[in-house]
Parts: C-alpha cells; structure tokens; sequence
C-alpha cells in the first residue's frame, strides 16, 4: 500500500511548519490556522502512519527520532520542488539567502565580504539582519546566530571562541595601568551581551561597579562609541578585530588580567542531502576565515 497517496499535502505542510518551529503555536501563526488545527493535523498524520511524531509536553514539543527522519526528508522534497519552479521560471542563478546577528554582520563579515566576492562572481548574495530566528522554508538558507540556538533538527556549528576584553583608544588607555583603574573611567556596555562587566570583574577577583556611562543593546554602537572616545568597552576581540588592527582600540590591560571566553556566535542550517553549490561555497569560506574545520 502507498501510504503517501493516502497522506493529504495540507498535513505535510503542518508537519513541516510544526517540525520546523518545534512549537505548534508558531506553526499555526505561520500557516494561518488555530493551534488546536496544528495539533489535529499532526494526530491525524501520525494515525495514518502509524508512529508518533513529537513528544508532546505542557512546556514544548520535540521530533521523535521517527519525525526528525520524515522531517528530513519533507524538507530535502521541498528543496527539489523549489529548484523545479526556479528552472520553470529559467531562474538558473538562485541567490544565496543569509541571516545572520547583527552585530556579526557590521563588525566581521561586512569588512571581509569583498574577498568573497571578488572570488565569486557568480554568486549572488542577499543579507538580512535581526536578533530573530531565520525561517529556512522560504526566505534563507543560512543563519549567523548570537548565543547557543534554540533546539531544532537544523544542523549547528559554533564559529570562533571569542574572547572578552576591555577596549578603548589609545588616550585613554594611558590612565588604565591596572584592573582598580577602571572604576575611575567611563564604562560601556552592551545588554544584549551573555557576559557583561559584572562577570568580568567577577571572573578577576574584584567587586562590579554600580554605575555604568553607556549603555547599548547592540555591540557595534558600543565598539563605535569606545572608538570615539566615549569610554571602555567590555567587548568581543573577534567583533573588534578591525579596530584593534587599525589601532582605533587598544587592550589596556592585556596580559595581566583573565580574559572570558565563550562561544558566541553559531551557524545554523537546515540539514540538506543536496544543497546548492552557492550553500557549500559560502559556508567553507566563511568557516575557512574562522579558521573552523567542518565536520558536519
């Protein structure tokens, strides 16, 4: 028997939306319908198949290892058929679709994306920006998250470790001889930061400061500000790479304090037997200039 023909295409579309968010909620925002619809689709979907599909409780839904299987296959069908309405509309150079945290963007791979395409003609790129999660079904192909992404049966690689320092132009830096000298001077901060100065002093033996100058929820206004001279940053040494070359930033205190490290940023993609060329160039460049083997 052939259980797909038996399957309608309105339960496949739930499932993959519901697969896809692992929340039947955003599946029903998504698709237009109420949770409860969501929900009976899937019932009716795993009766006609006869598995479970999510493990169901009051706080989330996740893939049984029978779901994550189909999901990944949904997933590669529905990448086939978007490639078979692009040769329909002879659209033979499908552009490369990339979300990515915005800070990530302005800070590192903006500066370096002339080499990419200096490299890469043929490719074309379309960026966006946010502090949202990416939608892999029909607007990108690849997301740069800050901070460890959220359980999804999308493949994810940590980038760089990244190393927290305090930064500030070379002026200021002559009055910061040691860790206490920092009570005396401006303090930036970003909000949006898993680490903040709190746990930088913590993590060097010392008591927090209660009063901070600036404060800012994206780290490239707080790298700006630091360059122009409005205090000292706690920032990522892999985000501040261009102006610690350029000698707009300098570490005062390099060497003689602990610097916190952490994981910040991830990639995040769908996991696709066959992705397109552009995907796979992409992705070795970027974690090629991280440094990064790929062991996806």
């Amino acid at each position: 028997m052939n259980v797909f023909r038996k399957v309608p295409l309105s339960y496949i579309r739930v499932f993959e939306a519901a697969g896809r968010t692992l929340s039947f909620a955003d599946a029903a925002r998504e698709l237009n319908l109420s949770p409860s619809a969501v929900s009976h689709s899937v019932r009716k979907l795993e009766d006609l198949l006869g598995h479970r599909l999510f493990q169901r409780s009051t706080r989330e839904v996740r893939l049984t290892r029978e779901g994550a299987m189909l999901m990944e296959h949904i997933q590669r069908g529905m990448d086939e058929m978007q490639r078979g309405f692009a040769l329909l509309a002879n659209d033979e150079r499908t552009p490369l679709r990339l979300h990515t945290a915005p800070s990530f963007a302005t800070q590192w791979l903006l500066p370096r994306l002339a080499g990419f395409v200096r490299d890469h003609p043929n490719i074309d790129l379309r960026f966006s920006a946010s502090t949202d999660y990416a939608r892999f079904d029909d607007d990108f192909d690849l997301d740069i998250v800050y901070g460890e992404p959220k359980p999804s049966p999308h493949e994810k690689i940590p980038l760089a470790l990244e190393g927290l320092a305090p930064l500030c132009p070379p002026a200021l830096a002559e009055r910061i001889r040691k860790p206490e000298d920092l009570y005396h001077v401006p303090l930036i901060q970003c909000e949006v930061q898993m680490y903040q100065w709190k746990g930088w002093f913590e993590a060097n033996g010392l008591p927090p400061p209660t009063h901070y100058g600036l404060r800012f929820d994206r780290s490239s206004m707080a790298i700006a500000a630091a360059v122009d001279g409005l205090g000292v940053v706690l920032e990522s040494t892999l985000l501040s790479e261009r102006e610690l070359q350029r000698g707009a930033l300098v570490r005062p205190l390099a060497g003689t304090t602990r610097e916190v490290e952490y994981v910040g940023h991830y990639l995040v993609h769908p996991r696709r037997a066959h992705p397109h060329e552009a995907f796979e160039t992409f992705k070795a460049w970027l974690l090629n200039a991280l440094g990064i083997v790929d062991r996806s």
